[in-house]
């Protein structure tokens, strides 16, 4: 079965980089990746040399897809120069739900990824690199060995890479479902063969990586971004997008749309237009309630805050995040109590249990939840859930704690009326 989010024509409104208009072609195949100039920015690359393409990647500004938005080349810059061995970690785990995105690359693009990798690895010095992809994802991984295997036959990757003098080793590392693992630190235990657990920070992965050594944990997309850059430039990534957020992004617009489905535009484009433009607008027409911006793990946005840039800052100033710019839409006629149990109930059963506030607190939200749905709330239970939330959020050692709280105190502050008017019809229904 076919990726549900197969690239088709292009709309009007996209920008097409790293989306291919497959034409027929099949780019899990090396021979077609390299009839379309695939593998052209290494020979670009050698001839610049080390120092100028990590200048390019910082210059172009390049923030992390992965839901942080942190600047890929800053953060290649913070590996210690003492001699050590370097790695690569891809984080291509993909768990938060509502993204969709790096499946892409992983099932129907492989190479434009590991295109990233051979540049990225060759920039800092790493000689290991490790892909590790959701343990649901099993086209993917399937995809994924082949892709390597058929590059390593090609003298792309292995020893004196096309007589370079540089070797990378490139392995996948299948996860086995876990949420948390999408944080980076326990995917890294993960790989080692731990349970995965978030560490302590500091010290960070750059210095204190994957087995003790420097590493530099990258997303899938943003690899993707690595060989567009070396080819054009960091002035023409940096005009496909907005101030300090260079080219473009990939979006994954789902929920009560009409045209739900993966789309590439330029950093700026509005989240208007991205629901009302791509995706079509409302299903049946109905007025919009909601829209979770970037994955469930970030604040939901109202009707009226959707005229904001799809960028990591603009979305920052108006209390939410852009994240895995997975893009969620709900219309009037959804439960928003049924929402909130949902989404309680994911990060209560994906927290690691190693935080207190966070093994305790989840439960607690969902518990609580739970009574609104069936009709059995008290009086305080929406202020009972805000409060919850603040004590669970900035209190755990990795971020699962914010992104159990943030969703659920966003619905329970902006949508009220909602849940009140949802909990009075359950109460009323089960007298």
């Amino acid at each position: 079965m076919g990726s549900p989010h197969a690239v088709t024509v292009p709309h009007p409104l996209e920008t097409r980089v790293l989306l291919r208009d497959h034409e027929g072609k099949d780019y899990t195949q090396l021979a077609n990746y390299l009839a379309r100039g695939g593998f052209g920015a290494w020979k670009k690359a050698v001839e610049m040399g080390r120092d100028k393409v990590h200048t390019e990647v910082r210059a172009a500004n390049l923030r992390g897809r992965g839901g942080a938005g942190f600047p890929a080349g800053v953060k290649w810059g913070f590996l210690p120069k003492d001699g050590r061995p370097r790695y690569l970690a891809i984080n291509a785990d993909e768990g938060e739900p509502g993204t969709f995105k790096d499946r892409y690359f992983l099932e129907e693009d492989p190479f434009q990824m590991l295109e990233g990798i051979l540049l990225t690895s060759w920039v800092i010095g790493a000689h290991a690199c490790y892909v590790y992809v959701r343990g649901e994802f099993w086209r993917a991984i399937d995809v994924c060995e082949r892709a390597i295997a058929e590059l390593y036959q090609a003298g792309w990757l292995g020893k004196n890479i096309q007589g370079s003098g540089f070797d990378l080793d490139v392995y996948v590392h299948p996860g086995a479902g876990a949420y948390i693992c999408g944080e980076e630190t326990a995917m890294l235990e993960s790989i080692e063969g731990k349970p995965g657990w978030p560490r302590l920070k500091p010290p960070f992965p750059a210095n204190i990586g994957l087995f003790g050594m420097p590493t530099i944990v990258n997303n899938v997309e943003t690899m993707a971004c690595v060989p567009v850059i070396v080819n054009d430039g960091a002035d023409a990534f940096n005009a496909l997008g907005s101030p300090k957020n260079g080219g473009t992004k990939l979006v994954g617009v789902s929920g009560h749309v009409k045209r739900p489905g993966l789309y590439e535009v330029k950093m700026g484009t509005t989240m208007r237009a991205a629901i009302y433009e791509l995706a079509g607008g409302i299903l049946d027409d109905r007025e919009l309630l909601c829209v979770i911006p970037g994955g469930s793990s970030c604040p939901f946005l109202t009707k009226d805050e959707i005229d904001v840039a799809l960028d990591f800052d603009a979305l920052k100033t108006i209390g939410s995040m852009f994240g895995t710019a997975g893009i969620v839409v709900m219309h009037d006629g959804t439960n928003m109590v049924e929402v909130l149990t949902r989404v309680a109930h994911f990060y209560k059963h994906e927290s690691c249990g190693q935080c207190t506030p966070c093994r305790q607190g989840t439960g607690w939200l969902y518990a609580i939840a739970k009574r609104m749905g069936a009709g059995l709330a008290a009086a305080g239970d929406i202020d009972l859930l805000v409060s919850a939330c603040n004590q669970i959020d900035g209190n755990t050692i990795c971020a699962h704690g914010e992104a159990a709280a943030w969703p659920i105190r966003s619905i329970a502050q902006k949508f009220r009326p909602q849940l009140e008017s949802a909990m009075r019809a359950r109460m009323t229904a089960s007298m």
